[in-house]
């Protein structure tokens, strides 16, 4: 069998490219600032660090500026009136250095070179095509740029040094100095310097994004994790009255004489509608127990266990007492507490109980629950810790206050928590009561 030969490799990306590349890059970070022209540390919370680049760049230009001056006309022969505008060019850019480090570079590099240029060393030692001013306020430069700028620019910058300062040297052979090297070899360190300080304050503000993206994430998971358990909880309660609908239908021909065939066919629909309903909620609720738990389908707890919660609290080491006023203990016996309201104020007395064993242990804690103006309220205060104890977070990302917060919205009730002036700690949440109504009629366990 014939094969066709083989084409031509793709084109590679070879040195030539690479480099035509890296120069459009280098160009770029030369012609274009990295940051928009905010002060340097103009973040920072310190007052004394905001203002400490306008102190520095004010200090060195008004140092440099006569230092220049002297240097230029006493060392290297030019006139006054030639002296001071080099000297301006080269020094009063440095006010830029706070906003704008790169426009500033390009302006002092500018008049950099046209002092090379006009100069003529009168010593044989003076550095040349830099004299020592230019080199020190060349070094406070890189250091801004290094501060602010990319990896590209800080290159690019310290390639165009060396190669100026070759550069003038080769035209202009008869002068001789070591201004060029020097400078080139001296602006590498700090460049390092500027750019090993920005990364390092760039990656402290990354890490702290993502500390508090994770924060909010855990917040948010914690959130979720109470919903699915309220959920699995709520599913019990409503389980039982549509348990209650669906035996009060099924019975209704047998306990009400003289229905019409329309009645009991309107009985024997909402029996099944309710059965249907009941089916879906246990479908839902596999998916709400994902671990499989079989402890979830006890009897939901309520006010009538208060007592064997503070028991058991009190054998974890919290010396705790419950006060349950007598019109409670007579609306929780005739059923007139619902049962949403029943769970959440147990739960919300063991999530307050169960912070109280961690974050204050050994403080003695008083549980109280009343009924008042169509309300229950269940207050929970505990003193100061005997013995250290974890910080109790009140911001909403422990479990304990997120679980409270959601049952008390599930209930349309108000929550309030915080701590007290001798270091104890309260909850208090106000559940809204219905008015009087009958109990409701028992069930057979089976059906729910």
């Amino acid at each position: 069998m014939a094969t066709s030969p083989a084409g031509p490799p793709p084109p590679a990306d070879g040195l030539l490219s690479a480099a035509r590349r890296n120069l459009r890059e280098l160009a770029h970070g030369l012609s274009h600032a990295s940051h928009p022209p905010t002060p340097l540390f103009a973040d920072s919370p310190r007052r004394w660090l905001r203002l400490l680049p306008y102190v520095v760049v004010v200090a060195l230009t008004a140092v440099l500026l006569p230092v220049t001056i002297v240097v230029l006309t006493d060392g290297y022969g030019l006139s006054g009136g030639v002296a001071g505008a080099l000297a301006v060019g080269q020094a009063a850019p440095l006010l830029m250095l706070v906003h704008r480090p790169l426009q500033a570079w390009w302006i002092i590099f500018a008049f950099d070179v046209l002092g090379a240029l006009l100069v003529q060393p009168d010593r044989q030692e003076a550095l040349w095509p830099w004299p020592a001013p230019v080199i020190v306020g060349h070094l406070f430069v890189l250091l801004a740029l290094g501060l602010r700028e990319r990896r590209h620019t800080l290159i690019g910058v310290w390639l165009v040094i060396g190669a100026a300062g070759q550069l003038l040297h080769l035209l202009v052979p008869s002068r001789e100095g070591g201004g060029g090297l020097l400078l080139f070899v001296l602006g590498a360190p700090v460049l390092v310097i500027g750019a090993a300080v920005r990364e390092r304050s760039e990656a402290q503000r990354l890490l702290v994004e993502q500390e508090t993206i994770s924060e909010a994430e855990r917040a948010r998971r914690t959130l979720l994790e109470e919903r699915a358990r309220i959920a699995r909880e709520l599913h019990d309660v409503v389980a039982h009255h549509m348990s209650v609908i669906t035996v009060q239908a099924d019975s209704a021909p047998y306990r009400i004489g003289g229905l019409s065939d329309e009645a009991r066919a309107e009985f024997a629909s909402i029996a099944a509608g309710a059965r249907e309903s009941l089916g879906e909620m246990r479908r839902l609720l596999s998916v709400l127990r994902s671990d499989g738990s079989r402890g979830e389908l006890a009897p939901q707890p309520g006010l009538d266990r208060l007592q064997q919660l503070v028991e058991a609290t009190v054998r974890a080491g919290v010396p705790a007492e419950l006060s349950l006023a007598a019109d409670v203990r007579d609306a929780v016996e005739r059923g007139g507490v619902p049962q949403t309201v029943d769970l959440s104020a147990y739960r919300i007395v063991q999530e307050a109980l169960a912070n109280v064993v961690r974050h204050a242990p050994g403080a003695r804690t008083r549980v109280s629950v009343t009924a008042r103006d169509g309300r229950l309220t269940v207050l929970v205060v505990n003193d100061r810790a005997r013995e250290p104890g974890a910080p109790l977070e009140v911001s909403g990302t422990g479990h304990g206050l997120v679980g409270m917060r959601e049952r008390v919205r599930l209930t349309g009730g108000t929550l309030d928590t915080g701590p007290l002036p001798d270091g104890g700690f309260r909850v208090a949440a106000r559940l809204p009561l219905p008015p009087d109504r009958p109990p409701a009629a028992s069930v057979n366990p089976e059906d729910s």
